[in-house]
């Protein structure tokens, strides 16, 4: 349960779809003058370096955000590229901001962080990156969840971006979200997970686009990082999309085709 680590995928091309989406979100939350709330289940490290040994090591960074043609899917003013270039500013070109540093870079002092990771390596080096910025919990994300819920205050989104090794997550997932959504109505509730070639993931898909039907369900595809690799896309499930996001989902929609 404790055994992963995202910096041997940090700048994947998942990463790319997630974190694009979520700066976009972020982005038109803070047009409004008043606060927001964000939590996140599983923050990782909050902050990778591209030229480590675990990111060259799989070579997905270089598949990603790494390769020139994939970078220049973003233009300088873009959400995403604003979070990646101020996090380049303080820690180096091949730094990388993971998704609660994307929201510490992209929200104001007036709006609410929390940021939940249980594995204690990530949460070591999450905690001196994060500590400024969010209310950090070193504990389950998935439990977490519905105890930070709904926050203070209500207007804001979540992140539920789980490792997805422990296969029963498929089940109790759709189930957490359900509770969520009782509990915090307003909310944006945003899932991200894998597709797998295996299709691990298509009966929890089905469970929410069946009961959640005016969510956005954005998935892409692209070449497995390497031979016998099984993620060939990724995911998101968003309840209470903002308005337009579905505009920038169909944008990448485009361009992984292109891959």
């Amino acid at each position: 349960m404790l055994s992963y680590q995202h910096a041997y995928h940090a700048g994947n091309l998942a990463d790319l779809h997630k974190h694009a989406l979520l700066s976009v979100m972020l982005d038109y939350l803070t047009r409004k003058d008043k606060p927001l709330s964000y939590l996140e289940t599983h923050g990782g490290r909050g902050l990778y370096d591209l030229s480590d040994a675990s990111a060259v090591k799989t070579g997905e960074a270089a598949q990603g955000i790494q390769r020139p043609e994939v970078a220049g899917w973003f233009k300088p003013d873009h959400p995403y590229a604003r979070a990646i270039t101020k996090t380049r500013e303080a820690h180096g070109p091949d730094a990388y901001p993971g998704s609660p540093l994307i929201a510490a870079t992209l929200l104001r002092e007036i709006d609410s962080l929390q940021v939940c990771e249980l594995h204690p390596q990530e949460y070591q080096a999450l905690f001196p990156v994060m500590k400024r910025h969010a209310r950090l919990h070193n504990k389950d994300g998935l439990e977490m969840a519905v105890a930070m819920t709904p926050p203070t205050p209500r207007r804001g989104l979540i992140m539920i971006d789980p490792s997805w090794e422990v296969k029963t997550d498929y089940t109790a997932i759709p189930k957490l979200i359900d509770k969520l959504v009782t509990r915090w109505n307003v909310g944006i509730i945003a899932l991200w997970y894998p597709v797998l070639e295996n299709r691990a993931q298509a009966g929890m898909v089905a469970r929410l686009v069946g009961q959640y039907p005016e969510a956005l369900s954005h998935e892409v595809r692209f070449p497995p990082a390497r031979e016998g690799h099984g993620m060939i896309g990724s995911g998101m499930f968003i309840i209470n999309p903002p308005f337009g996001l579905d505009g920038e989902a169909k944008r990448l929609t485009k361009l992984f085709s292109t891959l």
